[in-house]
Parts: C-alpha cells; structure tokens; sequence
C-alpha cells in the first residue's frame, strides 16, 4: 500500500482526497517513432533515466559476476571426464518442463504500448514521457472530475517511494476514460480523440486491487 507520506503528498497537490490511486507505468518500452515527429516533439527523452546506482551495479557484474563465470566455465573444460559427467547437463525432464510452460505462455491481449499514431494525444503524451521525468512509474490518481499523472522529477531507485512528486500531465473525465478489460490487471487511458495509451505493471497490490475495483464499479 502505498506510505502515508505520498497519501499527504497526493492530497497537497490535489487540493483533495483522491478517489484512488496506483502506481504503474507503460506495459511495454516507448516504441522508436518516425525521425521526423521525434524532431518536431523536441527531441524528448524515449528511455528511463538510471540512478548511478545502476552503472555501478553493472560495473561490478563486469568486474565480478562476469570473471567468475569464464572460471567456472574453464573448470568445466579442464574437469576430468568423471567430474564433467557428475556436472554434466540436467535431464531433458526440466528443460521440457520449460518449454511446456513457454508454449502454454500466451500473447497479451492488446499488447500494444499505444494505438500508433503518434500525432494524436496517446502518441504526443508518450513523446514527452520521460521528458516530464525520467522514471519508468506513474503515480495516477483519480478524482470526481479529474484523471492526474504525478511522477518525482529526479532519478530515483524507487519511485513508488517518493514524496517529491508533482503533477505532469491531467485530463478532465470529459477528455480522457479509463476501461478495463474483464479479468486483466492492465487498463486503457482513451482520449476523446479515438487515441488510447495501454497502462500496467501496478506496484502495491492493495492500490492495485482498489483502484480496479473502482475503475470497473
């Protein structure tokens, strides 16, 4: 559940208690639009920004992480044949246990990020994505008349966290719908301009489940 100090945050920037609200973020990465709307969107962002934190992580996979495995790899080559055998590949049982599960992993319905064409709201909104700020999370808050994005302006670890967010985009209910498919934990922003944006990946199971609850009441 989201913590008391975004509640207060949510509520300051509001001027009201919100109805709901979940954090989430778009299903899929910004699809790579035509040179020519990118230039004329101003060259926005189109990928998260990473806290250094991620590079150092990387680093030390490269200096770490990767060394080890070329050892172990090495030991297995030199290994004498009876070793190489007791380390040998598992059985087929698993690893067809894999591929089961992967055959019997279906599409998404309605995977797309975003309906496609890119000069209509859902198309420009994700143009200024991460130029609003460069976390992959959404704060979205619903209220009687309103439906808000809120996001922290700098690169954090865990945004879900925050309580420096502030609004970066909003839509009356008469500009914007959210619906929901029967049975799926994902929704869709529709803008009155037959355009959608495809939302997911809702952080904080309790929000999550109320937040459906009422978008579907």
């Amino acid at each position: 559940m989201a913590t008391r100090k975004v509640h207060r945050r949510a509520r300051k920037i509001l001027g009201e208690e919100p109805l709901t609200l979940v954090w989430c973020g778009l299903r899929k990465e910004i699809p790579r639009p035509p040179k020519d709307v990118h230039r004329a969107a101003g060259r926005e962002r189109l990928k998260p920004g990473r806290h250094w934190l991620y590079y150092v992580g990387l680093v030390l996979a490269a200096v770490i992480i990767i060394p080890w495995f070329l050892i172990d790899k090495l030991d297995d080559l030199l290994a004498v044949p009876g070793r190489r055998q007791s380390r040998g590949r598992p059985d087929r049982e698993p690893t067809a246990q894999r591929a089961d599960g992967d055959l019997r992993h279906l599409p998404e319905p309605s995977g797309g990020v975003f309906d496609g064409d890119w000069e209509l709201t859902a198309g420009q909104l994700l143009l200024r994505w991460y130029g609003q700020s460069p976390n992959l999370r959404r704060l979205l808050l619903l209220t009687p008349d309103r439906i808000c994005f809120a996001a922290s302006r700098g690169r954090r670890l865990s945004p879900t966290k925050a309580d420096d967010f502030d609004i970066v985009t909003e839509y009356a209910h008469d500009e914007a719908r959210i619906h929901r498919e029967p049975g799926q934990r994902h929704f869709f922003l529709r803008f009155t301009d037959g355009s959608w944006l495809n939302l997911g990946r809702l952080a904080d199971s309790e929000d999550a489940d109320h937040f459906l609850k009422t978008i579907s009441s």
